[in-house]
């Protein structure tokens, strides 16, 4: 992130109304700006890119090698899913059916701010994956240690 942008970071617990809205966090209301664009992320969870971020990732993507099954793979499961969402005057999002599905969105989900992205995790998964990481922390922190964190 360069100097001026808000770093997205915290962890916040919501309800999913039955119509499939939630909440977002006023804290990444700000940081994801009127529209962003949530798309399937990895293990399991959404990502939330603000608009430039967005833009800055599609160029990467699109440099990734046609030529290659994996690259082309991963840049049709990531733009299949993606869509614009804007926050309505609530303050909540309308998460669309495939992204609802992918990430297994029950009642209760988890949204945690990642540096320039949010992730929206289903409750249950959260407490799991969590569970694991801090389980697994020291052995993940080691391996790490290669990218002079």
């Amino acid at each position: 992130m360069t100097g001026g942008e808000t770093m997205l970071m915290g962890e916040f617990h919501h309800t999913i109304d039955s119509k499939g809205r939630v909440i977002m966090p006023a804290k990444f209301r700000a940081a994801l700006g009127e529209t962003f664009v949530l798309t399937r992320g990895m293990d399991g969870c959404l990502f939330g890119y603000p608009m430039e971020k967005w833009q800055q990732l599609e160029k990467k993507l699109d440099e990734l090698p046609l030529t290659k099954k994996d690259a082309r793979a991963f840049v049709r499961f990531f733009y299949a899913a993606a869509t614009e969402l804007e926050v309505d005057k609530q303050g909540r999002i309308n998460i669309a059916t495939p992204l609802f599905k992918y990430a297994q969105l029950e009642k209760n989900c988890v949204i945690v701010g990642v540096s320039d992205r949010i992730e929206i995790w289903d409750e249950v998964r959260w407490e799991a994956f969590n569970q694991q990481a801090e389980e697994n922390f020291d052995d993940i922190s080691e391996n790490l240690l290669d990218f002079n964190l």
